[in-house]
């Protein structure tokens, strides 16, 4: 595998800063170094690599913008979005990995937990000798989780959790468990651990897409925690979503990764593949693809920047992390799409990363709110009117 040489065709890199670009080169070296290498096996086996989890700890990749004093880095967001779009330019299952653990599993603890939950469970986290999960999508609510069946009943010093939830990145591997259920009509998030009676996580086979990483169900039958494994910030849906747009910006950024990887790996096949007696990079078809990707690589990138700057500042706004999500996995499943298109069948051997890269993100335009959903999202803010129903 030549090494990697990322697109800069407006010079971004003059926008960012010294440290922010030693994040970026230093997790950048190490998934090309030890990540890329092994990826392929992972993916054809359905497994992920959990030997690395130490060193994914020591490079500060969990919950990256956590403050020092609960063991997190305290990197701003921009720093924290480079590391997940060279997370996701290894594989989207990667980045789900590490996206999952910090702005799903720690965000809320952070945010919505009480002290004593935060100096227990955020130095684990972020030292990856605990990993977490997120379990809010049920089988029959994803796009409307408000609907939500699973259930919290308080019962003397415990809470009784009943439900099912769906599609949970990790939650195999997870030592804990930030479940979303309704006490009496109003949605609260409880922290519900590995080994507690009742509560089991088996893993989802049988994936084409996001195979290099754990996938499962969790089922909750009158599994009983203590009181104090409430989150006691949470309190109604706009808890959990708060939580998926942590998510959502993390995603903006890490498709512009498997974007960046895709292309490369296309101009590099397309200058080297001889095609009627010269390179196929020199007709015209093909530079007319890669310019369209090169230009939207480019406004994506633009776009992920300014959504950094503006969340560093407090003023990004939910319905404009919903258009990055939007915009940048659509635009990386495009390019998947036409590099796998210009490589032939060569596009669908594992020896390439384009095809595993574009299923993967057949999951990513789908998870953490589905392409059609934040369309929905974006026309709410633009015209004041919800189309939802």
């Amino acid at each position: 595998m030549q090494p990697f040489r990322q697109l800069d065709y407006y010079n971004l890199d003059e926008q960012y800063s010294q440290d922010e670009l030693m994040v970026r080169d230093t997790v950048r070296g190490w998934v090309s170094e030890r990540y890329l290498p092994i990826v392929a096996e992972h993916f054809e086996n359905g497994t992920f690599p959990l030997d690395l989890v130490p060193e994914l700890a020591e490079l500060g990749v969990f919950g990256p913008t956590i403050p020092t004093e609960y063991g997190g880095p305290g990197l701003n967001n921009v720093a924290a979005g480079l590391i997940y779009q060279e997370m996701e330019r290894g594989d989207s299952g990667l980045r789900s990995f590490v996206s999952v653990q910090g702005g799903l599993v720690m965000y809320p603890i952070f945010s919505m937990g009480s002290e004593a939950q935060k100096r227990r469970w955020l130095p684990l986290l972020a030292s990856g000798k605990a990993i977490g999960c997120f379990g809010l999508t049920e089988p029959d609510f994803g796009s409307n989780p408000g609907g939500m069946l699973t259930t919290a009943k308080k019962d003397g010093n415990s809470y009784i959790l009943n439900g099912r939830k769906m599609w949970i990145t990790n939650g195999t591997l997870s030592d804990v468990a930030v479940v979303w259920a309704k006490l009496d009509g109003r949605i609260k998030g409880f922290l519900v651990e590995k080994g507690t009676p009742g509560f089991t996580a088996p893993e989802q086979k049988h994936k084409w897409s996001l195979r290099a990483s754990v996938t499962s169900e969790l089922v909750l039958q009158d599994v009983r925690i203590p009181a104090e494994n409430l989150l006691p910030g949470s309190d109604g849906l706009k808890s959990p979503l708060s939580c998926l747009t942590q998510a959502r910006y993390g995603i903006a950024w890490g498709a512009l990764g498997a974007a960046y990887a895709c292309f490369d790996e296309g101009l590099s096949y397309a200058k080297q593949r001889i095609v009627f007696d010269k390179p196929l990079a020199a007709f015209q078809l093909p530079q007319k693809k890669l310019a369209d990707m090169a230009t939207q690589i480019t406004l994506g990138a633009m776009l992920a920047l300014n959504a950094g700057r503006m969340k560093d500042q407090g003023k990004l706004t939910p319905a404009q992390v919903s258009m990055a999500k939007r915009n940048n996995v659509m635009l990386a499943l495009e390019c998947a799409r036409t590099v796998r298109d210009m490589m032939g069948g060569n596009g669908i051997s594992l020896e390439y990363q384009v095809g595993r890269h574009m299923t993967n993100l057949e999951s990513v335009v789908t998870y953490e709110g589905t392409h059609d959903i934040h369309t929905l999202a974006i026309g709410h803010e633009v015209t004041g009117m919800p189309a939802y129903r």
